[in-house]
């Protein structure tokens, strides 16, 4: 733990006087794989692994990736996001979510009590337009 610890202050001392020059790329991929990413792991080994699929209980996990990332980027003067930032991602969905997919991120019909209204109100409204029309089409008499 406490070469995570002298390895953390050591980028965060890299982060401070790489902002003075410029983005240096390769330092850049290696904080945020040194800050950024093992604090996902960290964050995710909290989260049940069946549980990595369900968007409620990684969303705070995946923003606090998301804005390390961003914070990173703008202490070392770096564009975000860039091919950098694109590749680590993914690396952390082939990791953590390749198969979400399958689980719980597929789309899906809604129930049917939402999707029958939405179906049936305007089959309904369609068959009454016809039968009025019908009915007054039969009954000439008066109309003008």
């Amino acid at each position: 733990m406490a070469s995570t610890s002298l390895l953390r202050a050591a980028c965060v001392v890299m982060v401070i006087t790489a902002s003075v020059s410029g983005c240096n790329r390769g330092l850049y991929e290696r904080v945020i794989d040194t800050l950024c990413l093992d604090e996902f792991k960290f964050d995710m080994g909290s989260v049940h692994r069946s549980l990595w699929c369900s968007w409620p209980d990684t969303r705070k996990i995946y923003e606090g990736l998301t804005n390390c990332t961003y914070q990173v980027a703008v202490r070392m003067g770096c564009f975000w996001p860039d091919q950098i930032v694109d590749h680590f991602f993914v690396r952390i969905h082939q990791s953590y979510f390749h198969n979400c997919m399958l689980t719980g991120r597929l789309i899906h019909d809604p129930p049917a009590s939402v999707l029958a209204p939405f179906i049936g109100v305007p089959v309904l409204i369609t068959l009454f337009v016809t039968a009025l029309v019908v009915w007054r089409s039969k009954r000439t008499e008066g109309v003008l």
